[in-house]
């Protein structure tokens, strides 16, 4: 089984800066296409940043992150991060890992997704 575990999350006042981190367990064979989604309470899910699942990886940010957030993994320790820097109150969110994996096991490539991290921007 694959389980994703988010942290970092937290409190802090507008311009602040957070770093989070998604550790992903299990039998991983390989971590293609990850990133990290939001979702703010009466909104919809959307997308933060993300590596792509094509064979030549590319970094996706959504226009509120470009600029101030920095996606990067570690393969090899099975993480991915977000480092989010000039933190504003819109980006107020429960932050989602994601990651498209096999994994030893199962079938072939699945969708996963972790339980999510609170972030707080507020002054």
């Amino acid at each position: 089984q694959v389980q994703l575990v988010e942290s970092g999350g937290g409190l802090v006042q507008p311009g602040g800066s957070l770093r989070l981190s998604c550790a992903a367990s299990g039998n991983i064979l390989h971590m293609y296409g990850m990133g990290w989604y939001r979702q703010a309470p009466g909104k919809q899910r959307e997308m933060v940043a993300r590596f792509t699942s094509e064979a030549n990886v590319k970094t996706v940010y959504s226009d509120f992150a470009k600029g101030r957030f920095t996606i990067s993994r570690d393969d090899a320790k099975k993480m991915v991060f977000l480092q989010m820097n000039n933190l504003k109150p819109e980006d107020t969110a429960i932050y989602i890992c994601n990651v498209e994996a096999i994994a030893a096991g199962t079938a072939g490539l699945y969708d996963y997704w972790g339980q999510g991290t609170q972030v707080t921007v507020s002054s």
